[in-house]
């Protein structure tokens, strides 16, 4: 007998095994802080390079998960051109934000 509770049931199941399909793919966190480039020390800017480094690397293997959902079909090529392009263009804000510090870090020591 297939009652209504056990047919929901059914798809909430079903959801929720499409929805953690490409769980794998996990969007990495942006950095939580830039230096202040008037007021950051060698350090301070060396750190959040090297910060900058990481998240770099973690947003390639994020983009290659992505990649390897798709060719597996677990990702429409919507679905990922989607997700690829909010990686990128939150890297590359990330980016420039940093770059714009690490050009007032240098001005300011000559």
């Amino acid at each position: 007998m297939n009652s209504p509770k056990r047919m929901l049931a059914a798809l909430a199941v079903a959801y929720a095994v499409s929805i953690t399909a490409h769980a794998d793919c996990v969007l990495p966190p942006a950095p939580s802080k830039i230096p202040d480039g008037k007021t950051a020390s060698e350090q301070e800017m060396v750190t959040a390079m090297q910060t900058l480094k990481e998240y770099n690397g973690d947003v390639d293997t994020y983009l290659k998960c992505l990649e390897f959902e798709a060719k597996q079909n677990r990702l429409s090529a919507g679905e990922q051109e989607k997700m690829h392009n909010l990686a990128v263009d939150t890297l590359t804000k990330v980016a420039g934000k940093f770059n714009e510090q690490v050009r007032t870090f240098k001005s300011k020591s000559g």
